[in-house]
């Protein structure tokens, strides 16, 4: 799915007005299904990442598709404002200094490696987002994320410990690794 500006404005929009209609109602945006372009309609995984004077407030998405696109966008907004267990709830004074941004990814694909050194100069190139699983262990860094842990090692380092699994975990054959494309856009 390729977005225009209009189209990105618009999901933006939309999940800043849900963030505005709880506050003013106490209730969670409905959309009338027949309001809503056909092209939000497919269905899509998407992450909501709330920042605050340029820090991280929240951040919850889906890793593959469940529900339509406007939909998703709107479950998973409330989720980065009220439901992300590293902050407390987003409150209605925070609201004008929080700024949207949206991630569409594209379906994970297992990434199948032979070693630990095949898999850095893989990330190294495509600096793409990864999925890290073992047994009931699981995380996942977006793509943007590169931008502050620049060194594949690193990277994987800090997702194993995100995934409360040893840093050097990433090494071992038995861990899963899927990595995903994203499309993302922010508010301005």
């Amino acid at each position: 799915m390729t977005l225009t500006g209009k189209d990105k404005q618009f999901l933006l929009k939309l999940s800043r007005k849900a963030l505005i209609h709880i506050f003013e109602t106490g209730k969670e945006l409905t959309q009338n299904n027949s309001d809503i372009p056909d092209k939000y309609k497919e269905k899509k995984a998407t992450f909501v990442t709330l920042t605050k004077n340029g820090q991280l407030r929240g951040c919850i998405g889906k890793l593959v598709p469940q529900l339509e696109l406007y939909r998703d966008i709107i479950t998973n907004t409330y989720s980065a404002a009220f439901n992300d267990p590293r902050f407390p709830q987003l409150t209605e004074e925070e609201l004008l200094q929080i700024k949207i941004e949206i991630s569409i990814l594209s379906e994970p694909k297992v990434y199948n490696r032979t070693t630990p050194e095949e898999l850095l100069r893989f990330l190294s190139k495509e600096k793409s987002g990864v999925i890290l699983e073992m047994g009931l262990h699981s995380a996942t860094f977006l793509p943007q994320v590169w931008k502050e842990l620049e060194t594949p090692r690193e990277f994987l380092s800090q997702l194993c410990l995100k995934a409360c699994l040893p840093q050097d975990m990433w090494k071992n054959n038995r861990v899963r690794i899927c990595t995903y494309k994203v499309e993302n856009f922010s508010e301005k």
